[in-house]
């Protein structure tokens, strides 16, 4: 009987192991030092759609530098435009690391007409001028990865670049080029895109 038990706990570790092992670590506003958000509103999950940005600043390399341009964008997006938090679900740095916004369960504030329905990733920097880091590149497909593992990404998800959607030169040139190669791009938003 106790056998039994332990076989089953040791499956169901090596099940949660699996479907965990997919997904890379996210560093939680605590780890970045940032500012608890004044307000929240839950997003309906899953979620079908991914827009990708680009924040439009320097790009970063090390931990500590990409922390600070967080931290950077959060304050303006909260002191200055007045938003209960950092707009984009998540914002993936040269380093490769992830930093957690209002993240999978949580509307942000990234694309007018479209936050209660999508998450945002945003690369750190100008794509305009900076070709995105592979490190960076890799973060941003496993995070999607773990998304629809987890749920909170439907397995029908559509990846959009922002300037599709609104009038905007967002996620940058080079950025734009290397995801429109992805294997869930979606090349005509006709279907999705608000008639407002």
């Amino acid at each position: 009987m106790y056998l039994v038990h332990y076989c089953g706990l040791f499956i169901f570790l090596l099940q949660w192991w699996n479907s965990s092992a997919t997904c890379p670590n996210v560093l939680t506003r605590k780890q970045w030092d940032g500012l608890r958000p004044v307000h929240v509103r839950y997003l309906p999950r899953p979620v079908d759609l991914v827009i990708i940005q680009h924040t439009v600043t320097p790009t970063c390399e090390t931990d500590e530098g990409c922390a600070e341009i967080v931290r950077n964008i959060q304050t303006n997006h909260m002191e200055n435009l007045n938003f209960w938090d950092i707009g984009q679900s998540f914002l993936i740095g040269g380093n490769g690391k992830i930093y957690e916004g209002p993240g999978w369960l949580h509307v942000g504030a990234h694309t007018y007409g479209y936050n209660s329905k999508s998450v945002a990733i945003a690369f750190i920097g100008n794509f305009n001028k900076d070709e995105p880091t592979p490190k960076a590149l890799d973060a941003a497909k496993a995070l999607i990865k773990c998304g629809v593992e987890e749920g909170h990404l439907g397995s029908n998800y559509h990846v959009v670049a922002h300037r599709q959607l609104i009038a905007s030169e967002s996620p940058g040139r080079k950025l734009y080029n290397e995801i429109r190669r992805w294997p869930d791009w979606l090349e005509n938003v006709s279907s999705i895109k608000n008639s407002t």
